[in-house]
């Protein structure tokens, strides 16, 4: 079990680990925080009653039902990144580390998999490549784990093709607050089913997913450009173009795009799922900032799946790294008539250039989202921003903690975006703001899908067992 002295124990915690080692693991034990609470938002520093790795559903069942009787609430972690406290860690809970869960299993009748809810992004990959060269959408880093990920949502370059990673599950084996192990789906439990895409850490721990998946793409298009003006201010019009192709109806759906801001120039990537023949007759290179081909600060490649993957994962460590750190997010969804006029742009960009300190480490991150991701409708899952063409987020990092300074800047941009953007007042769950209280939270990751989600939870965890900080309430 433990490496020392821990109090107190939980007796039936060290029975489902029994002789086994590396089990369990309580506060007070050599290299808890480091070896078993391990915060990825070093800014949010937690101490869990207990952090448990079951090897199988069973002991997750038991784990839930023993949290129950102690009157502990519980919450699970599949990769750790969570951008707070809210995901998988709470003082005083019982936290579930999912990392014994990677089973899989390809069913090659229909080409649906059978996913452990502890299997990593980057695992999945290669197991679909090594059964039937097979893929599915989702985000870029390799190391965050598919149970949180196809719960929340799961957004990165393909979603505008495929849809969200949730839009690809099918079915789910569940624990609920009873400690029972049930199975979800459209036809079995089905409203427990659709909270559990949006809202999955609010309804249970899922232990394995049946999810759907395509045939790997033969060509990518990938395309870099790199703009160092003197100022951010000689970014806006860069800008004002990027928008305006990402908000047109008919963009091609194989094709996403982000606009990354930093303090010494910005980068517009893009990513297109077809031939290089097909990517211009497309007209997106006549249109993209710095006209999507090789020049003086732009780059176009051709690459295949594997090699592509690999270069959005090494995108994703320009603007976060994998490394535990400290951060402070702030994060926007824009529905269509959100996006932001040319005057709020030019403010935007005016504010970055005169009050952001070129010392301080902080990135903002706009990404293209829309096509395939709403042709699902808004009832059918929990997840609620099927209407949203354009996201934003920023992070601000510190070694030693984020400065004043730097929290100080990303709120003001956040309140310039906010101003030109009035009537968008919602944002994905992923991007967890640690500053806003439960109630405010609810409303801004789940919209209108709250009221119903309060309905489900009060059927299926009443007592409010698997909680956190900013989860779902039960109704009254």
């Amino acid at each position: 079990m433990g490496g020392g002295q821990s109090s107190p124990r939980i007796p039936c915690l060290d029975a489902i680990c029994a002789s086994r080692t590396n089990c369990v693991a309580y506060p007070g034990e050599p290299l808890y925080q480091v070896s078993w609470v391990k915060p990825y938002n070093l800014a949010h520093p937690v101490s869990p009653a207990a952090v448990l790795r079951p090897n199988d559903t069973q002991e997750v069942s038991q784990a839930v039902r023993c949290a129950k009787q102690h009157g502990l609430k519980v919450q699970a972690k599949s990769g750790g990144h969570s951008y707070g406290y809210t995901l998988h860690h709470i003082d005083g809970a019982l936290a579930l580390d999912l990392t014994n869960l990677k089973s899989f299993n390809m069913n090659v009748s229909n080409w649906q998999a059978t996913v452990g809810a502890g299997m990593h992004l980057g695992e999945l990959d290669n197991h679909l490549r090594r059964n039937g060269k097979r893929a599915m959408a989702h985000g870029t880093c390799p190391s965050v784990g598919i149970g949180g990920h196809a719960t929340i949502g799961g957004l990165g370059p393909m979603s505008r093709m495929w849809g969200s990673t949730l839009d690809h599950v099918v079915e789910v084996e569940v624990v609920t607050a009873d400690g029972k192990i049930q199975r979800a789906s459209k036809w079995e439990n089905n409203d427990l089913f659709w909270a559990i895409r949006g809202a999955g850490a609010s309804l249970g721990i899922v232990t394995e997913f049946v999810m759907t998946t395509h045939p790997e793409p033969e060509d990518i298009v990938e395309y870099t450009y790199v703009v160092t003006p003197a100022s951010q201010s000689k970014m806006a019009p860069l800008f004002q173009q990027w928008q305006k192709l990402i908000e047109d109806p008919s963009l091609d759906r194989r094709f996403s795009s982000l606009f990354i801001v930093q303090r010494l120039g910005a980068m517009i990537t893009g990513t297109f799922y077809g031939t290089e023949e097909e990517y211009k007759k497309s007209g997106i290179p006549d249109r993209i900032p710095g006209g999507g081909k090789n020049g003086t600060n732009s780059k176009s490649q051709l690459k295949d799946w594997r090699g592509s993957l690999a270069h959005q994962q090494e995108m994703e460590f320009v603007y976060l790294s994998d490394i535990q750190s400290a951060f402070y997010t702030k994060s926007l969804a824009f529905r269509r008539e959100d996006l932001l006029s040319n005057n709020t742009i030019n403010d935007l960009f005016e504010y970055m250039h005169h009050a952001g300190d070129k010392s301080l480490p902080w990135t903002i991150i706009f990404n293209s989202e829309g096509g395939a991701i709403a042709d699902t409708s808004t009832g059918d899952t929990a997840y609620p921003h099927r209407d949203k063409i354009m996201m934003y987020q920023s992070y601000g990092v510190g070694l030693l903690g984020v400065s004043d300074l730097t929290r100080e800047y990303l709120d003001g941009v956040h309140d310039k975006i906010k101003a030109g953007a009035p009537q968008a007042r919602s944002t994905y769950a992923g991007y967890i703001d640690t500053t806003i209280t439960k109630a405010d939270a609810q409303r801004l990751y789940w919209g209108s899908q709250l009221p119903r989600l309060g309905e489900v939870k009060k059927k299926w965890d009443p007592d409010d067992i698997f909680s956190n900080p900013q989860s779902v309430q039960p109704s009254d």
